[in-house]
């Protein structure tokens, strides 16, 4: 029950609205408990009255009918409307602050976490489970206690009519304690496996959706139809076993509150036959009865919800726990006035604890405004150590220094702050141009966001776009080729004006025009900033102060262009191969 304590951390600041929603219920349910009340006194003191007149009687029975339609008519409907809504607005409340806490603690995840993880899974967490959580505030908190109010004062009100009638009333109670416990142990687990199995289908067609071109030009339609039908299938097979053992629960429990009124029928006729009860509180006892076994009922509905709710609160709270790769250290200071001199000191590097490294023994220092380029065979290792500046990820040996300081002793988010990133494939937001602009500055004006537009030679095509700044791009800016993308991409850190800047093949995937016009950006973009610069086509880097030659994880060479093609290396043979492609 750990989850539930955890849980109700996040109810504690609403307590006095749950209270207050707790009283308002109790007025609510407690009104039609006067109906059996009702019900006796006119069979009992106006119907079979010997004493009174047939006027006496009518005049009787309308004072009363008028008092009942006024309880029932103007003072129950507001009580159910406040009721009902304080209920939701709680319940509404406590989850936005869940979902607000959950989304900060997924912006806090590792990129480690992030490449393990499905995305599906994590949205099925903060949407399907956080929303689950919810019948748990209505139900638990306020439903439940306002169901076992409404037994205590039924059964107050009934042994005031008869002591003996009440405890047979109350016959069933010990079976229908014992089912509900039977049944509902085993219920949790069961509801827990088929949110699994449903957070896997939600995980499978999330991705399949963003790669649907995919499916298309593969053909591979009825392939995928399959495959999602045998995830489906398992979903199914989850939620019957659930589902079962649920009607099971229903069953026995409805068959044992169903028996418990015969039993009150029987017993209260034989005391009518015999003169020691009166119809009028015969009748009143079996609408009590139903009013008793009702909210049984409804415990057991409770007690379904209740698990759903609980199993979802586990899965919610085992997502919370997710531990931060990478988290400021204790004492860690503000990253400013950087001038960007950063220092590779011995650094090793491995994604995982059971991989191989894919860096070793990195030693490099690179001066502040110095531009360097890292070249070399795919998966020799450059996106991996230009992933370690921000802190992407954490070396695994020796320490990385920016202006003399070990970057680990910074605040993360300052870190990142200032460095500036434009990578082969920039994620755009499905927002429009300016906003994905604003990126680099939200608070930026709508001259700086042009201004930064013309420096990264995106003015011209955003102008020609239908609505110009504010043309949505799309999911992904699936509606901008990706050369304006990339322009955008530019745009934005053009706005941000960090110290630091990584270039990570940002012009691989490009046609010549969009590759010229992007080089142009970059090169200004690069000035008086300590850049890093990815590049898998060599021409696209002769330019750079300096150029390191990685290979299988290790620094192969160092130099200028000039240098490197003097010394007929490494470099020298890969830079000839691509002169000859060309």
């Amino acid at each position: 029950m750990d989850s539930i304590k955890r849980f109700m951390q996040f109810v504690k600041p609403y307590k006095l609205q749950i209270i207050g929603t707790l009283l308002i219920g109790i007025i609510k349910f407690a009104i039609p408990l006067l109906i059996p009340i009702l019900i006796q006194y006119v069979i009992d003191d106006i119907v079979g009255s010997n004493t009174l007149s047939g006027g006496e009687k009518t005049e009787k029975l309308l004072w009363i009918m008028g008092v009942m339609i006024f309880i029932f008519v103007i003072v129950r409907p507001p009580v159910e409307y406040y009721r009902q809504y304080f209920a939701q607005w709680t319940g509404s409340k406590i989850l936005y602050d869940l979902r607000d806490k959950l989304f900060s603690h997924t912006q806090k995840l590792s990129f480690k976490y992030y490449s393990n993880t499905r995305a599906g899974e994590v949205i099925s967490r903060v949407i399907n489970d956080v929303e689950q959580t919810k019948n748990f505030v209505i139900t638990g908190l306020m439903n439940l206690w306002l169901d076992v109010a409404t037994i205590i004062i039924a059964l107050a009100i009934m042994f005031t009519y008869d002591v003996g009638l009440t405890l047979v009333s109350l016959i069933a109670f010990p079976f229908y304690a014992i089912s509900v416990k039977y049944f509902f142990g085993n219920l949790r687990k069961l509801t827990r496996d088929r949110s699994q199995a449903l957070a896997e289908v939600q995980s499978y067609l999330h991705e399949r959706v963003q790669g649907m071109s995919v499916i298309k030009s593969f053909a591979m339609e009825g392939h995928e139809q399959k495959q999602f039908r045998g995830h489906n299938s398992h979903f199914l097979d989850k939620a019957l076993v659930q589902t079962s053992w649920n009607a099971k629960a229903f069953a026995v429990v409805n068959t044992i509150t169903d028996i418990a009124p015969l039993i009150v029928i029987g017993y209260a006729g034989l005391q009518v036959i015999n003169d020691n009860l009166t119809i009028g509180v015969m009748a009143a006892f079996i609408a009590y009865v139903d009013r008793l076994y009702n909210p049984l009922r409804r415990l057991v509905n409770s007690s379904t919800t209740l698990t759903q709710s609980i199993a979802s609160m586990d899965r919610v709270f085992e997502f919370m726990d997710e531990k931060y790769d990478i988290d400021d250290e204790p004492g860690a200071v503000e990253c400013r006035n950087v001038k960007g001199e950063l220092v590779f000191d011995g650094v090793h590097f491995q994604y995982n604890a059971e991989d191989e490294e894919v860096l070793r023994d990195i030693n490099l220092k690179i001066p502040a405004g110095e531009t360097v380029a890292l070249v070399g065979m795919s998966g020799g290792g450059k996106s991996s150590l230009v992933s370690l500046i921000p802190r992407f990820y954490d070396v695994t040996r020796g320490k990385i220094t920016l202006d003399g300081r070990n970057i680990k002793e910074y605040q993360v988010r300052s870190l990142r702050n200032n460095i500036g990133m434009v990578l082969q494939d920039n994620i755009l937001f499905s927002e429009s141009v300016k906003e994905n602009i604003l990126f680099g500055k939200p608070d930026a004006s709508d001259e700086e966001v042009v201004s930064a537009a013309k420096a990264a030679n995106a003015h011209d095509f955003i102008m020609s776009l239908p609505q110009g700044y504010d043309t949505k791009v799309g999911e992904r800016g699936v509606k901008l080729s990706g050369g304006q993308k990339q322009r955008v991409a530019i745009a934005r850190v053009f706005l941000k004006n960090p110290p630091i800047l990584i270039l990570d093949e940002a012009t691989s995937a490009l046609d010549l025009e969009s590759e010229h016009l992007i080089q142009e950006a970059m090169e200004k973009l690069a000035k008086d900033r300590t850049t890093f610069i990815v590049a898998h086509r060599l021409s696209t880097i002769t330019h750079a102060d300096r150029i390191i030659h990685i290979e299988y994880g290790e620094i192969a060479e160092i130099g200028s262009h000039s240098e490197l093609m003097e010394k007929q290396g490494h470099y020298y043979k890969l830079f000839q191969v691509q002169q000859l492609d060309q």
